[in-house]
């Protein structure tokens, strides 16, 4: 009988063992997939959606953000563009894609993601042309990019350089102690931080070009399509 439960307690401790060890299967844990794509934001851009015309841009503003050539009244214009931001499901990248109509790519003088809200100047988060020349980064009116920590690292550094820098560029990490609100704050660095600010809905594309320079030619708020679970 002591040995018949002895077996019995054995085969009941290897089952146990065998369940155990079959546990992360039956949960569909793969770390492999961290590579697909997770959440997906979509954008409409159009000249209705920039903060003001160009004849409202503030007087103490360099004249290298200004347009060069005559402005078009928001109404009048006609560009528009659809794009797509893409994360990969364990933020390591995310992927950029935009198709415009209505304007001429070589006119194009700068091309961001911006975080704010609806109608409001916000801070810049990518500059794509750090990396592209953008009158050729739109072969038949569509851009695409891949975005990595790097890109908004360098963002953030170009913020120290001068006064309009620190004040236009990189997107600040929120305060959320009372006591941190007189330090210094740090700059969002990470792919994981952007989507934190893309789930609060404020981030959007800003296309500028020679007679759009200040508030940019179109914009696009970047609203959530889907969220792709782990199967």
């Amino acid at each position: 009988m002591k040995q018949l439960l002895k077996w019995f307690g054995a085969a009941l401790l290897t089952i146990c063992s065998v369940a155990i060890l079959a546990q992360p299967d039956r949960l569909g844990l793969d770390p492999k997939r961290g590579s697909e794509i997770g959440v997906v934001y979509q954008a409409w851009l159009s000249p209705q959606q920039e903060g003001g015309e160009e004849r409202d841009t503030p007087k103490l503003i360099p004249q290298k953000f200004r347009s060069s050539t005559p402005s078009v009244d928001r109404e009048q214009r006609t560009a528009r563009g659809h794009g797509l931001l893409r994360f990969s499901k364990d933020y390591s990248r995310a992927y950029v894609d935009l198709k415009i109509e209505g304007l001429d790519p070589a006119t194009i003088t700068m091309f961001h993601i911006h975080c704010g809200k609806p109608g409001v100047l916000g801070p810049i988060l990518i500059d794509f042309g750090l990396k592209q020349n953008l009158k050729t980064a739109f072969p038949a009116g569509v851009f695409s990019a891949e975005v990595l920590n790097e890109d908004l690292v360098a963002v953030s550094e170009h913020s120290q350089h001068s006064v309009l820098g620190f004040a236009t560029m990189g997107c600040p990490i929120a305060q959320l102690n009372p006591g941190d609100l007189l330090k210094p704050f740090d700059r969002v660095k990470t792919i994981a931080g952007m989507a934190a600010i893309a789930r609060e809905g404020e981030l959007y594309f800003n296309l500028h070009t020679i007679g759009q320079q200040y508030f940019g030619e179109i914009r696009g708020q970047l609203e959530v399509v889907n969220y792709l679970h782990t199967q």
